[in-house]
């Protein structure tokens, strides 16, 4: 793939080491979050990201506060509450880690869509792990050498599995590929719409595979709510982003036959 030129110093350092930085923070702290949290409940708790990535976004000047959004984000976070209210073990640490996570995510959205509206700058997935990749890395090499490798060698022999670090990564790298390739080949709706799926079957086969998962009435009917929410505000951004298309183009149509117009005749 080509990468998109227009790439400077004065935007990797400004934009893409924040974004670099955001994404080494929620692996951080999501990963550690599984520590102390189920995988389902963890999956339960990020759904409360629309919440998190509007608020940082009315802050940073990109969303604008409305009745039909503040509802939206309240269904999102009652239901959040139920979940969480029908844990049975749960673990606050684990949730506080667990929200840090969502907040460095909410953040690193926020940056990446700064880089696109305010530096115009629009990388595909592929481009972005090419630029963003290497910064996060760093980002979680340099802190892991002072707070996580004393720890390490603290317990003698490293327990290090080669072959399941190789598939984990090999996953991840086919998940963004596999964003890619949707998105290329379908619509925003569509990957809107995998993405709810893929929460509840993250939640439902969890629940069959791990003993420590045990899921409530409760825990189901507060993240039905949660994922209702979050369909109500994909259902949002879609029509906002198609009115916005449609106004642009109205734009561009009125605009030719105005130039062709004001062509001298020669």
């Amino acid at each position: 793939m080509k990468v998109e030129e227009g790439m400077t110093m004065e935007i990797y350092t400004t934009s893409v080491i924040p974004i670099g930085a955001m994404f080494a923070m929620t692996l951080w702290l999501g990963n550690t979050a599984y520590l102390y949290i189920s995988v389902a409940f963890a999956q339960m708790l990020k759904a409360i990201m629309p919440v998190a990535v509007f608020i940082l976004g009315v802050a940073a000047g990109l969303e604008v506060m409305s009745c039909r959004m503040l509802l939206i984000m309240s269904v999102i976070s009652f239901g959040v509450l139920v979940a969480s209210y029908g844990e049975i073990n749960i673990s606050w640490i684990g949730v506080v880690y667990q929200m840090g996570g969502v907040v460095g995510e909410a953040l690193r959205l926020i940056f990446m869509e700064i880089l696109v509206k305010r530096k115009g700058l629009k990388l595909n997935p592929i481009s972005l792990m090419y630029y963003v990749s290497p910064c996060s890395a760093l980002c979680l090499f340099i802190p892991w050498i002072f707070l996580e490798k004393p720890k390490m060698e603290a317990h003698g022999t490293w327990n290090f599995q080669p072959v399941v670090l190789t598939l984990n990564s090999l996953c991840t790298f086919a998940l963004n590929l596999s964003v890619f390739l949707v998105i290329s080949h379908t619509s925003a709706l569509t990957i809107r719409v995998a993405g709810v799926v893929k929460d509840w079957v993250v939640v439902l086969v969890s629940a069959l595979l791990f003993a420590d998962t045990k899921l409530t009435g409760i825990n189901l009917f507060g993240y039905g709510i949660a994922i209702a929410g979050v369909a109500a505000y994909n259902n949002y951004k879609l029509k906002r982003e198609a009115s916005r298309r449609i106004s642009d183009e109205s734009q561009d149509a009125q605009a030719i036959p105005m130039s062709a117009s004001s062509t001298p005749n020669r």
